[in-house]
């Protein structure tokens, strides 16, 4: 058994494309109509057959109070690993990404948190 495509919830599909794509780095591997929305997924240029992740509408009513208690909570919706924390920060940081959490060393594992301006934080991580 493998992991294929995993999910976040994203309040708006297009921007949650422009922001994956063009701030973070991922490329748009999906996007199959399903009406008012897709089925729309990005994947890692290093992985182009890897897990996918599905850029998923957010309009199931349970979704915006799970959301809003994650961020509220300070919880990352989902983690992304990175060769370098604080050179992945320093870009991202550099094309305006809101960090929540800069890098933090905890035990061989350091991560920072980031808003990925469609109602998530998302964690980069890299793991000794």
């Amino acid at each position: 058994m493998r992991i294929y495509v995993t999910s976040v919830f994203v309040d708006d599909q297009a921007k949650a494309l422009n922001f994956y794509t063009n701030v973070l780095g991922f490329q748009k591997k999906t996007d199959i109509p399903l009406g008012s929305v897709s089925w729309l997924t990005v994947v890692s240029p290093e992985q182009p057959e890897g897990t996918e992740l599905l850029l998923e509408p957010s309009d199931h009513p349970a979704v915006r109070p799970y959301k809003n208690a994650l961020v509220e909570d300070g919880i990352p919706a989902t983690s992304f690993a990175v060769d370098d924390v604080q050179a992945e920060f320093d870009r991202l940081r550099s094309k305006g990404v809101r960090f929540t959490q800069e890098p933090t060393e905890m035990g061989g594992v350091t991560t920072a948190v980031f808003d990925d301006t469609c109602g998530n934080l998302i964690q980069i991580a890299r793991v000794a």
